[in-house]
């Protein structure tokens, strides 16, 4: 079973879905569960959904009891869920520099800190999407560069920490993709952006790795080989 958090994203359904034509089940959350009845429709027998709100500190509780209730255990966690925000910091209201950080970072650390004990029963897998910006910020995006950075800080010290409890985690940081992210920013307008991945080419990406288990980071250029 993998839970994709962020399953009503274009990225995080492109993972959803290809999970499921594997045949695999998929516990696919989002704030609006109602935006996952296509995923629902794909795989009505193997498609479990669950509301998941990252800035709710509590939203892991819910998670792990859908987990519970479900036909298999849990094997992997794919953290797909972000927001961003663009325009110089001193442009940047103070309300949307806490919602980068607490969606984008502390939301994911909430969620993790409640499914690891879950995930170590089935020596399971981690993958958590950052960006490009982590290894590459830009002006314009200072605080959304340094949340994604602080995820893949905190995703590095994960690969060690969960190791011992036979947990891999992968920190992921695709190039820019064309999920229209950029179109539904918090604030501020995006500057001009070259043609992004097909969101396609980067879920078939993650899909694979969670079966490779000498892979615990993978860099944009790494998306390449889509």
């Amino acid at each position: 079973m993998v839970a994709v958090v962020g399953a009503s994203g274009v990225r995080g359904a492109q993972v959803a879905r290809q999970l499921l034509e594997l045949g695999d089940h998929v516990v696919a959350t989002a704030r609006d569960t109602e935006r996952l009845a296509p995923l629902v429709d794909l795989a009505p027998d193997r498609c479990t959904t669950c509301r998941v709100d990252l800035r709710n500190p509590g939203a892991g509780d819910g998670l792990l009891e859908v987990v519970r209730s479900g036909p298999g255990r849990l094997d992997a966690v794919v953290l797909a869920s972000g927001v961003v925000a663009f325009g110089d910091l001193v442009d940047t209201p103070d309300d949307v520099i806490e919602e980068l950080f607490v969606t984008n970072v502390v939301g994911p650390l909430w969620l993790l800190r409640r499914l690891v004990p879950e995930l170590a029963e089935r020596r399971g897998v981690v993958v958590s999407i950052s960006a490009v910006v982590a290894e590459r910020p830009l002006p314009g995006m200072a605080a959304y560069s340094a949340s994604k950075a602080a995820l893949s800080s905190a995703d590095e010290a994960l690969r060690r920490e969960l190791r011992r409890r036979g947990i891999r985690v992968v920190d992921a940081r695709p190039p820019h993709t064309e999920t229209g992210l950029v179109h539904r920013a918090l604030s501020g307008s995006p500057p001009t952006l070259p043609q992004g991945a097909r969101p396609v080419d980067v879920a078939r990406r993650i899909v694979d790795i969670l079966d490779d288990p000498d892979i615990t980071a993978l860099a944009a250029e790494d998306f390449d080989a889509t």
